[in-house]
């Protein structure tokens, strides 16, 4: 999740040595961003665009760079803690930064839950006695028990573990994307009939789960050599190396497998056994099931942390900001974070819980534009701009929230129904707080 902000000043109390550069955060950015999603969108994008696939990913890389432009701005003038839980709330009132914390929850909560159904897929076609769904339910409860007892035993050991699973994602990724485009079909990739707008939205919203994160760009910011340059740098940078991995990804699966990329549950392995023979396909899908594994210790290590935050801001029920006596950990916060996520992953599709999580970062993303916007405005009212000099991040807001609304566009009815039965429940939450306060 985006991190505090910090001052423009070389000068920091903090102690932090800036040596961060371009590339260096550009790199930190692409091992964020890449997760899960990628393993198994390439389908869900073929079976809406077809060989057209390529033009949801650059919307979506367009609208990403915006949003993160805004991110970068709101967060220079912000030196609290929080991210957009803080910076929002600054800029827009204690609801808003209530919603800010809220919609970041319920991205990771969504996102954790969407991940561990291609999760339990790939693992499922490695390991063939692991499929079927009671074996898939069985698989998905060990590993949240798993993870949520690391994370209770303390931070030092979960992040290690998860930073070793990270480096296998990479690695059959570019297989994949580079060497599975000598085995295309040109046939594959003649776009026949062009997509209408909305098609293109609906499927840019789903997207958006194979970009989230790269606002992560500026949790180490107070370790970054001349912020104003290498930032905007690093974003294009990492956005142009992610934009180009996924449109190979993309045309590999489809220029391989052609009209049965759709239908497949596991695209890139399947893409893979068919260039590569069998050691392709096992080589894929163990690196998707590690990479996953990771991002699952991941998310369990973090996403309880929103939880526990707000609980002891009075938001949620006190009990989630329990810290365990031995280990010093929000193991309650974890328990039910866990939980939660187990039930959605166990009653839930792949792309369901990937819209819903999609749908609640473009929410958050639309509170940050507004807010970078409003700081801005209340910074040039006190007679200076304020904050760290960005391109184009005067204007960004006002071309960033008109995309954010274009892709949600896409949302279909019931989806918007329950996107707002959760901002509901959470609102009322807020209100018997506030009054037992």
């Amino acid at each position: 999740m985006p991190a505090s902000t910090h001052a423009p000043s070389s000068s920091r109390a903090d102690g932090l040595v800036r040596a961060l550069g371009t590339f260096g955060l550009a790199a930190a950015i692409v091992n964020i961003t890449v997760g899960g999603g990628i393993f198994r969108l390439p389908a869900n994008v073929a079976s809406s665009l077809g060989a057209a696939a390529p033009v949801a990913y650059l919307v979506c890389a367009v609208a990403m760079g915006l949003i993160v432009l805004c991110i970068a701005d709101a967060g220079s003038r912000v030196s609290l803690t929080g991210g957009p839980y803080a910076y929002v709330g600054v800029a827009l009132g204690p609801y808003a930064a209530f919603l800010s914390g809220l919609l970041l929850w319920m991205l990771g909560l969504f996102a954790t839950a969407a991940v561990s159904t291609v999760f339990a897929a790939s693992l499922g076609q490695l390991v063939p006695a692991l499929g079927g769904a009671v074996a898939q339910a069985s698989v998905l409860i060990v590993v949240y028990a798993f993870w949520a007892l690391v994370n209770v035993r303390g931070v030092a050991l979960g992040a290690r573990l998860n930073t070793a699973a990270t480096v296998a994602k990479l690695v059959p990724l570019l297989l994949v994307a580079v060497g599975g485009l000598f085995a295309v079909r040109g046939a594959h990739l003649t776009v026949t009939t062009w997509p209408a707008a909305s098609d293109v939205a609906r499927t840019s919203l789903l997207l958006v789960f194979a970009f989230a994160g790269i606002e992560t760009a500026l949790v180490p910011s107070g370790e970054v050599r001349d912020t104003a340059r290498t930032v905007p740098r690093a974003i294009a940078l990492a956005m142009a190396g992610i934009t180009l991995l996924y449109l190979g990804l993309q045309a590999s699966a489809q220029g391989i497998l052609g009209p049965a990329l759709p239908g497949s549950a596991t695209p890139l392995a399947d893409a893979a056994g068919l260039a590569f023979g069998g050691w392709g396909r096992t080589m894929l899908l163990a690196g998707a099931v590690i990479s996953m594994f990771g991002y699952l210790g991941g998310m369990t290590l973090s996403v309880p942390r929103v939880v526990f935050a707000m609980a002891a801001d009075g938001f949620l029920p006190r009990a989630l900001a329990a810290v365990h006596g031995q280990f010093r950990t929000p193991h309650i916060a974890i328990a039910a974070q866990s939980l939660l996520a187990l039930a959605l992953a166990v009653s839930g599709t792949f792309e369901g819980l990937a819209i819903l999580a999609n749908v609640s970062a473009l929410a958050l993303y639309f509170g940050c534009a507004v807010a970078a916007w409003r700081l801005r405005s209340m910074a040039e009212a006190d007679g200076g701009a304020g904050g760290v000099r960005l391109p184009l991040s005067g204007i960004a807001p006002f071309l960033a929230v008109p995309v954010i609304l274009w892709l949600l566009t896409g949302l279909a009815r019931d989806e918007w129904i329950a996107f707002g039965a959760c901002v509901a429940v959470g609102s009322v939450l807020y209100l018997v707080a506030r009054r037992t306060s």
